[in-house]
């Protein structure tokens, strides 16, 4: 068998899934209400259309890998590498036409995350990480991506999608944190991890998040140099509440906040 390139696949596999999906992308059909029962979903069109091309591409170059997205669901869940699919993250920003959205594109191998690719393909940014380096490539080049040194809460700035997603037992431990940084910013979804990686954020702290939401970024984050885990310490790739830090020493301030 022929060795693949496995880096001149991901790349075509972003570059299809952003031709899938940028049609829909600053249009009258972009503005439309997911909400509304029975009536043509822009958005959801999409996400599907981003996702069909992304699993026709793996199921023919790996038909013995399994393939998660958040559009179809699970496929061959149990094999050795599973693809971790997330076809719009930031759902919101795409909607309100703000380029504040981006393709996840990650791979596992026995559960674990083993490289990540955001996509945003309007801008034409990538960054991509294997857990032991990270690299950005887009309109004025490419580069080694790094985490920027913050030791103290009060020095960091930190975001979050929106503080209203946090529910009543999150919202207290979230908010300590909020009152410690030196800035919060709002609404970034998959970039806020991306400008972490890049050494432009310290922090971001989630909650509610599924796998493919968070998966595809961890190779990213810890390849730069960061660290992502749940907000018990515990490993990020199921989801749930998630805390990720440019600097490893501001990490254990934070759990303790969030506690």
């Amino acid at each position: 068998m022929r060795p693949v390139d496995f880096a001149g696949f991901v790349n075509e596999l972003a570059a299809k899934s952003g031709q899938a999906i940028l049609p829909f992308f600053r249009t009258a059909l972009s503005a439309e209400d997911k909400s509304r029962g029975g009536v043509f979903d822009p958005v959801t069109e999409a996400d599907r259309a981003g996702e069909t091309a992304m699993r026709r591409m793996i199921k023919a170059m790996f038909p013995t890998h399994g393939i998660v997205g958040e559009e179809f669901g699970v496929e061959r869940g149990d094999a050795e590498f599973v693809w971790v699919l997330d076809p719009i993250d930031g759902t919101r920003a795409f909607m309100a036409g703000l380029p504040l959205w981006g393709t996840l594109i990650g791979l596992t191998r026995h559960g674990a995350p083993a490289y990540g690719l955001m996509h945003q393909p309007f801008i034409s940014e990538r960054f991509f990480g294997d857990g032991g380096s990270a690299g950005y490539v887009g309109p004025h080049g490419e580069r080694k991506l790094a985490t920027r040194r913050c030791r103290t809460l009060a020095d960091a700035v930190m975001s979050t999608t929106s503080p209203r997603l946090f529910d009543e037992a999150a919202m207290p431990g979230y908010e300590r944190v909020e009152r410690a940084v030196k800035l919060t910013r709002y609404g970034y979804d998959c970039y806020a991890y991306c400008m972490l990686a890049a050494g432009h954020l310290d922090l971001v702290v989630e909650s509610g998040l599924k796998a493919y939401d968070i998966v595809p970024l961890i190779p990213i984050i810890e390849g730069a140099g960061g660290i992502v885990t749940s907000w018990d310490g515990g490993p990020a790739s199921q989801g749930g509440s998630i805390v990720a830090c440019g600097d490893k020493r501001l990490h254990d301030s934070v759990l303790e906040l969030l506690r």
